[in-house]
C-alpha cells in the first residue's frame, strides 16, 4: 500500500495585517485627540488674549471664532496698566480695621492726648494700649472704677462689630512681690483675664471671640532703664485680630 506524502502545514504570512491595522486605528485615534486638544487650546488662548485686552482698557473683543488678536500698547501704557492690575504690597494694618481705629481716635481723644490710651497698627491688626496709670493701680488686676466709662466706651465699639481680641498683660522689669503676686508673670496674666472677664460677663462678648496672655516684662514697648519707659511698658494691649467672627 502506497503510503501518501505528508503535506507541510500552510503557514498565513497575512498575519501582519491585523497588527497593522490595530497600529493604524491606535494612530488615528491619537491624531484625533491631538487635534481636539488643540482645538480647545485655541480657544483658551482667544480668551485669555480677550481678557488681557479688558485689563488694559481695551473695550474690544475678539470673537471666538477668529484667531486671537495681536496686542498693540503704545510705549508707557504698559507700566501704567500693570501697576493697576498688579496687586498692591498689603500694609501692616488690615483694611477693614481701619475705620475702626478712626472712630476710637475720636472717640478717645482726650485719653490719648493725657497718655492714658495709645492706638497703634501691627501685622496683627490694631493694638489698644491701656496704660496701668490711667487703668490699674500698682500691683493691681482691678481696673479702677473711674476708668470703667472709658474701658466700657472701647468695649462697645469693639462688641458692635464681632471683633477677635486678644488681650494681653504687660509689666515693667522691675520685681513684684505682694501678698497677691509673686511675680511680674502673675500680674500681667490676672490683668488679661480680668480684662477678659469683664468683657465677657458685663458686655456679653461671645468667649470664642476673645483669649488672654500675660508676657510679664518680655515684650516692651520702650525701654526700661528710664522711669518714662517704664510707665509705658505697664500696660494691657487690646489686640483686634478682625472685625469678622469665625465661622462656626
Amino acid at each position: 500500500m502506497t503510503r501518501r506524502p505528508k503535506h507541510k502545514p500552510h503557514s498565513n504570512h497575512d498575519r501582519w495585517l491585523v497588527s497593522y491595522a490595530d497600529f493604524i486605528t491606535l494612530l488615528f485615534a491619537f491624531f484625533v485627540v491631538l487635534y481636539s486638544v488643540a482645538q480647545v487650546d485655541r480657544k483658551k488662548v482667544v480668551e485669555l488674549a480677550e481678557a488681557i485686552q479688558q485689563a488694559f482698557g481695551n473695550p474690544q473683543t475678539a470673537p471666538a471664532s477668529r484667531a486671537p488678536v495681536i496686542l498693540q500698547i503704545p510705549p508707557g501704557e504698559l507700566a501704567k496698566n500693570l501697576a493697576t492690575a498688579l496687586p498692591r504690597e498689603s500694609s501692616p494694618e488690615k483694611p477693614d480695621l481701619t475705620d475702626l481705629r478712626q472712630e476710637l481716635e475720636h472717640a478717645l481723644a482726650e485719653q490719648i492726648a493725657q497718655g492714658q490710651v495709645s492706638i497703634r497698627s501691627s501685622s496683627e491688626g490694631l493694638v489698644i494700649s491701656l496704660q496701668e496709670a490711667g487703668f490699674f493701680d500698682s500691683g493691681s488686676a482691678s481696673i479702677r472704677s473711674a476708668s470703667q466709662s472709658v474701658f466700657g466706651r472701647i468695649a462697645a465699639m469693639l462688641s458692635e462689630r464681632g471683633c477677635q481680641v486678644r488681650i494681653e498683660g504687660h509689666t515693667d522689669n522691675v520685681p513684684i512681690h505682694n501678698s497677691l503676686f509673686s511675680s511680674n508673670w502673675e500680674l500681667s496674666t490676672s490683668r488679661a483675664t480680668e480684662v477678659v472677664r469683664q468683657l465677657i460677663t458685663q458686655y456679653q462678648f461671645a468667649p470664642e471671640l476673645l483669649s488672654a496672655a500675660g508676657y510679664a516684662q518680655y515684650h516692651p514697648v520702650a525701654s526700661n532703664d528710664t522711669e518714662e519707659g517704664r510707665a509705658k511698658n505697664r500696660r494691657v494691649d487690646v489686640v483686634v485680630v478682625s472685625e469678622r467672627s469665625p465661622a462656626r
